[in-house]
C-alpha cells in the first residue's frame, strides 16, 4: 500500500477547499491565506509527494503522480465535490486534477501555475533546492518575491524544510524532473479551455520564475488577476489578497 500524503484539515462543510503548495514548500505556505479566509471554510491543505511530511511517498516528482495521490486521499475521505487551488507546481497538479475529474471540481484557482508555457527559471529553482543556509534561502526567496520580499517567518519555514538532508535530496531530484532541459511541461490548452468550471488565474507581474506573459492567451472566460507589485510567491506575499480571490471563487 502506498504511503498516504499528509493533509492538514480544518473546518467542515461542503464543498471543501483543497490547497496545493508550490515547489519546495509545504501546507504551511497557505497559513496566511487560511487565516484570512477564517474558520468557516472546510480546508484540506496537502504536503505534496516529496515535500514536508510526505517525504516517504514513492515516485515523487511528476505532477501527474501528485495529482493521482491527492485524488486518492480525497476518495478515501469521501470528498466528492471540492474547490481546488494550487500555487506554482501545485497549480499544475490542480489543473491535472480538474482535467481528470471535472465533474468533482466546483472551481479552479491557479496562482502562478506551472504548465501554461515552457519557460521556467530552472537555475533559480535548482538553487533553491540545494539552499542550506539562511542567507542562501533568503537570497533565493528575495528573487522569487516582489517588492515586499519574503518575511523572516517564510525564510524560517524554508530553513526548517532544508534541515532534513533527505528533503534536500528529494528537492534536487524533483527540480531536475520539472525543469528538464531547462523547460517545463505544458498543459493541454485546448482541454483547459474546455473546462466548464469557473477558473481564476492569478499572477505577479514581477514573477521571476514563470513569466506573466504566460497569461496572455488564456481562454477569454478565465478570470485573470494580475498584481503589478507581486512576484512568484503569491500566497505568502499577499495572503489577504489571495484569500479575497478564493472567497470569490468559492462563493
Amino acid at each position: 500500500m502506498s504511503t498516504p500524503l499528509y493533509v492538514d484539515e480544518t473546518g467542515e462543510g461542503e464543498p471543501a477547499l483543497v490547497l496545493l503548495h508550490g515547489f519546495a514548500a509545504t501546507h504551511r505556505a497557505w497559513d496566511g491565506v487560511r487565516a484570512a479566509l477564517g474558520s468557516g471554510v472546510h480546508v484540506l491543505a496537502f504536503d505534496l509527494p516529496g515535500h514536508g511530511r510526505s517525504l516517504d511517498f514513492p515516485d515523487a516528482g511528476p505532477a501527474r503522480v501528485a495529482a493521482e495521490a491527492v485524488c486518492a486521499v480525497l476518495d478515501t475521505r469521501g470528498i466528492r465535490r471540492f474547490h481546488l487551488a494550487g500555487h506554482s507546481f501545485g497549480g499544475a497538479v490542480a489543473a491535472l486534477i480538474a482535467l481528470a475529474r471535472p465533474q468533482d471540481v466546483a472551481s479552479l484557482t491557479l496562482f502562478a501555475p506551472g504548465g501554461l508555457g515552457p519557460e521556467i527559471n530552472a537555475p533559480l529553482l535548482r538553487r533553491l533546492a540545494v539552499a542550506d543556509s539562511a542567507g542562501e534561502v533568503r537570497d533565493c526567496l528575495a528573487l522569487m518575491c516582489g517588492r515586499g520580499g519574503a518575511s523572516e517567518a517564510v525564510v524560517s519555514e524554508a530553513m526548517a524544510m532544508g534541515a532534513t538532508p533527505r528533503q534536500l535530496t528529494l528537492l534536487t531530484r524533483i527540480s531536475k524532473l520539472i525543469t528538464r532541459d531547462g523547460r517545463q511541461g505544458v498543459l493541454p490548452r485546448d482541454l483547459l479551455a474546455a473546462l466548464e468550471v469557473p477558473v481564476h488565474v492569478v499572477w505577479g507581474r514581477l514573477d521571476a520564475v514563470l513569466p506573466v506573459r504566460q497569461t496572455s492567451d488564456l481562454p477569454i472566460r478565465f478570470s485573470r488577476h494580475i498584481f503589478a507589485d507581486l512576484g512568484h510567491m503569491l500566497p505568502v506575499e499577499a495572503p489577504e489578497e489571495m484569500a479575497r480571490i478564493l472567497r470569490r471563487a468559492i462563493g
